[in-house]
């Protein structure tokens, strides 16, 4: 992979990779299958075993072809030659499904050019795949958000854009839907983790989700998230940064939103600003916690920090390694530009060793990312020694123009680079918005 990571700041991005050869057709043809016609509707097959955003792309692929037709698919999780069906989907991930384990020792589908791959999928047409199933299309993911990503090309391919909800995007009604489908074996994505960071969010999303969506909360919450990560699954994304101004409900606050995002397989980050998943801005008490002060009060830091990285542990989280000020500022730190250094070094080698002792592997097999954002650059640049896994994620000026990227000596590096663009910047007194001053591509 190129690079790591890929995150936008702002709401609003499209990151759709290379997806399978699925056409609408008339249902005639070696490929061609019936999704729903006038005489049977295909079944949606899958291992109830099977990762949670399997079960729940599944459903999402039930409701897109309800928008399409008006017409209902039956989901059934039955094991391999319980289910009857002229025509079935069939989804599931390698080593975690019952089916796709029986089609590939049965060498109906073959599975090796994916297997052990890192969000890659394979989908065909299949005959007579296992008794009592005429034909089907197979999704075989080589892990969950693969599987994921199959299923809903079939979503997209029958007319149910990404942006359905947020955008209103219109679905074409049809009485009848069948689908051509050429053998297709996805790539490994050129960019690992692929986002959004929710900025900026107090006069937008944060408004609106309390006056309109969660009336109830007066906030942001999991139904906010739940279809802010259906839309990132949709568009092949997998990464989030959560929102993270005093306004807005910190994510973690509420223990339901990782397991909203873990059903959807969308790994957790936060912003250059919060360390470990932790959200300075609005979730450290002064009165309970002292200050925010990695001189005077190191140990009430790591504390907190650490009791954030065990909530977390059970989930896919790339952690930042970071320590900035309050409220998106410097630091209090010496003037010593050489004691700052020290300082920062510190706490990044404390903070990555809470990550071992909490999730139990080594350090280097653990996402890691460090953001040298505003000040924080001066500080890397006087020679701090950061692991070489870690994943340096370059910024922009907040304008659009990029402070720098990796020199040659940081190419070689196993952690490799990714980019924080800003597409729009809200900050007095220079507001940016709305003004792309150079294309992210």
């Amino acid at each position: 992979m190129k690079n790591k990571i890929l995150l936008l700041g702002l709401f609003c991005c499209s990151l759709i990779s290379a997806e399978a050869q699925i056409l609408l057709d008339k249902g005639t043809g070696k490929n061609s299958f019936p999704i729903v016609s006038s005489s049977t509707n295909a079944v949606v097959c899958f291992d109830g075993k099977d990762a949670t955003v399997v079960r729940k792309s599944a459903s999402l692929l039930v409701d897109d072809v309800r928008r399409v037709t008006g017409q209902e698919l039956k989901m059934d999780e039955s094991k391999p030659g319980k289910v009857s069906a002229r025509y079935a989907i069939i989804a599931g991930t390698i080593g975690e499904s019952g089916w796709i384990d029986v089609l590939a020792s049965g060498n109906k589908i073959d599975t090796t050019a994916i297997a052990g791959g890192w969000e890659r999928y394979m989908i065909e047409v299949v005959n007579n795949p296992v008794p009592g199933i005429k034909k089907a299309i197979v999704v075989a993911g080589s892990d969950r958000r693969g599987t994921a990503y199959g299923l809903l090309s079939i979503s997209k391919a029958i007319g149910v854009s990404p942006w359905y909800w947020w955008a209103d995007a219109p679905v074409k009604q049809q009485k009848q839907v069948s689908v051509k489908v050429d053998k297709f074996i996805s790539k490994t994505p050129s960019v690992k983790f692929r986002g959004v960071f929710i900025n900026d969010e107090d006069w937008g999303l944060y408004r609106w989700s309390r006056d309109n969506y969660e009336k109830e909360r007066g906030n942001f919450g999991p139904r906010t998230y739940a279809k802010v990560c259906e839309l990132l699954l949709r568009l092949q994304a997998n990464y989030l940064c959560p929102a993270m101004h005093d306004a807005s409900m910190a994510f973690h606050r509420i223990p339901e939103n990782r397991l909203v995002a873990d059903s959807f397989a969308i790994v957790m980050g936060s912003s250059h600003c919060e360390p470990l998943l932790f959200n300075t801005a609005s979730e450290w008490k002064r009165d309970k916690m002292g200050e925010w002060d990695y001189i005077n009060n190191k140990d009430g830091v790591d504390k907190v920090l650490k009791s954030r990285v065990e909530e977390c542990a059970p989930f896919e989280n790339v952690y930042t390694l970071a320590l900035r000020g309050l409220h998106d500022r410097a630091m209090n730190a010496s003037n010593n530009m050489s004691d700052r250094k020290d300082m920062l070094q510190e706490a990044l080698m404390a903070q990555r060793q809470m990550l071992v002792d909490a999730i139990g592997k080594r350090a280097e097999d653990i996402p890691q990312a460090f953001t040298p954002y505003k000040e924080v650059l001066d500080v890397y640049d006087q020679g701090l020694e950061l692991p070489d896994d870690v994943t340096i994620i370059w910024p922009d000026d907040n304008y659009g123009y990029m402070k720098r990227l990796s020199s040659p000596k940081e190419q070689k590096r196993s952690g490799r680079s990714g980019v924080y663009y800003h597409s729009s910047y809200l900050g007095k007194p220079h507001d940016h918005l709305w003004m792309n001053t150079t294309s992210p591509t």
